[in-house]
């Protein structure tokens, strides 16, 4: 299998050129799946001038069956459920308010780690772009994407080096635009299609929203056009 990519950094950059018609925008978020998605992030909120941020996802497993997710909450304190689970498996809101509960605080604990005392980003009104290192079956971008939405961002694209072609036209139903710039078919694990595949540690995140933060001081523009780049009516 040949490599599609030599790291998450490559990766990014690549994903950035594709993107290349927001940059410098005062609408514009880019938000990462945490940990692998950062790296590939940093590198378009570099090129697009633009904040970048940490967009966390935590699933709600069933107890006794953790695989299987009967929601997720999600950055902001967000909660979405997967009714069809609940109503199956008639799970009552008491197991789901102390799974919540409880991922709440590990989501609490990993935003302290990576933000720190900084504000969460303001997500109403901006178009969200949403970065990952890559996708299997896409439930927790799938995730964070209802979870953005309740929101109310102007838009919602999804951007990817790699992804299966099942997910994508999956979740190219759920969002405004959907860039991904590899669809390997058959697809293996994301970490294939990287030469230099490593885990990304808390620090190297933390580190990259500092860096992140330190260099978007180029004043943006006034300029919101839609999220193809046509300008909004």
């Amino acid at each position: 299998m040949p490599d599609l990519f030599q790291d998450r950094t490559e990766a990014g950059q690549v994903l950035a050129g594709r993107l290349h018609y927001f940059a410098g925008r005062n609408d514009v978020l880019v938000l990462a799946l945490p940990r692998g998605g950062v790296p590939v992030a940093y590198e378009v909120a570099r090129e697009l001038r633009a904040p970048l941020d940490v967009f966390l996802v935590r699933k709600l497993g069933v107890p006794g069956h953790e695989e299987l997710a009967m929601g997720a909450i999600a950055s902001g304190g967000v909660l979405v459920l997967n009714e069809q689970v609940l109503r199956m498996l008639e799970i009552s809101e008491n197991v789901v308010r102390e799974a919540a509960e409880q991922e709440a605080r590990e989501l609490h604990r990993r935003e302290q780690i990576y933000r720190g005392n900084r504000p969460r980003p303001e997500v109403r009104g901006h178009i969200v772009v949403l970065i990952d290192d890559g996708l299997a079956t896409g439930a927790s971008m799938r995730a964070a994407v209802a979870a953005i939405r309740q929101e109310e961002p102007a838009g919602i694209l999804i951007a990817v080096p790699v992804a299966p072609p099942e997910t994508v036209a999956e979740l190219e139903a759920e969002v405004e635009q959907f860039i991904c710039l590899e669809t390997p078919d058959p697809f293996y694990a994301v970490g294939i299609y990287y030469r230099h595949f490593p885990q990304v540690t808390d620090e190297e995140v933390h580190d990259l929203l500092e860096q992140a933060a330190a260099e978007n001081t180029v004043p943006a523009t006034n300029d919101r056009n839609g999220i193809n780049g046509t300008p909004q009516s």
